[in-house]
């Protein structure tokens, strides 16, 4: 039968270590009354007088002495057992594997960083990467996804969600070298009568640009639509297509003979952020994991990738 109160073994351990009422009372914080009746109270519960008279000082019983190193072993494993996880927590020893949900384009620019860090930690870790083709917290919320990572519209996931931005990041139009459009001032007027190339997942004709130009009475010509900002920079590097991609894509390879320019409206920022779900809060293999991400990303990123 379990004690009612398991505070007893921390006390019983006190008083078989310090074989001593006053002693073990002092270690415990606790004052010698109280202490004795806590030994009153585990000579009931043990059926044994523990702890005995002999002239000024207390010796322990026989069974006291085979209790000891038990006591001694069950009150360290509950201390370990009820301290912080993180207090216990070793990256070098963790097996476990991660699902990380991304774009082609955040791996390209710091897949490497990400994987030589973590795996230098904790090298029976494995990383899975997984494509962002949709929004949503299903795959969070079923445990499918530890990490999602990308621009989150504040539609795309459930109000219970954890996040922290990892950078912000704002709009570049980019041609190639020769396109007619760099061998005179851009005006909002040169730039709408461009042939654009949209990016969107889910085929909308529509991006941040177009109500600026609306407001200015403008329109663009959409002629293409892509799923990714990798797709819209190789259309416009071999044609005639203006690309309107995250001025991050820039730092990538395979962007040579592209020109980059600021768009001549004004388009909102975006922030590239971590997400998790709130279950995984303060589990500490998938905190280690996201504090080591969010500091390496923004390392690179760097000092002024968080300034609005």
């Amino acid at each position: 039968m379990i004690p009612k109160d398991l505070n007893l073994l921390v006390a019983l351990e006190a008083l078989l270590r310090e074989e001593s009422v006053l002693e073990a009372a002092k270690a415990l914080d606790l004052s010698p009354s109280a202490m004795s009746r806590t030994l009153a109270r585990l000579r009931v519960a043990t059926g044994d007088a523990l702890l005995v008279r002999a002239g000024r000082s207390l010796v322990p019983t026989p069974h006291a002495l085979l209790l000891r190193d038990q006591v001694r072993e069950v009150t360290a494993r509950a201390s370990v057992l009820l301290s912080p996880a993180e207090e216990t927590f070793a990256p070098e020893t963790l097996e476990r594997v991660f699902i990380l949900r991304t774009n082609d384009g955040f791996l390209e620019a710091y897949g490497t960083i990400l994987t030589e860090a973590l795996l230098a930690e904790a090298p029976s870790v494995t990383l899975v990467f997984l494509p962002r083709r949709d929004k949503g917290a299903t795959a969070l919320r079923e445990g499918r996804v530890d990490l999602e990572i990308g621009v989150i519209g504040p539609d795309d996931f459930g109000p219970e969600m954890r996040m922290k931005p990892l950078f912000h990041d704002r709009f570049a139009a980019v041609v190639r070298d020769d396109h007619p459009v760099v061998a005179a001032p851009l005006t909002p007027e040169r730039f709408a009568a461009c042939r654009h190339v949209v990016t969107s997942r889910r085929g909308a004709l529509r991006g941040p640009v177009d109500e600026a130009l609306e407001a200015l009475g403008l329109h663009r010509r959409v002629a293409v639509v892509v799923p990714g900002f990798d797709d819209a920079l190789r259309l416009a590097q071999g044609g005639a297509l203006v690309a309107l991609v995250p001025r991050s894509c820039l730092t990538r390879a395979g962007t040579s003979g592209l020109r980059a320019f600021d768009p001549p409206v004004e388009t909102p920022g975006i922030t590239v952020s971590a997400l998790w779900h709130p279950r995984l809060n303060a589990d500490p293999a998938h905190r280690w994991l996201r504090d080591r991400i969010i500091a390496l990303v923004r390392q690179k990123a760097g000092p002024d990738a968080l300034r609005s």
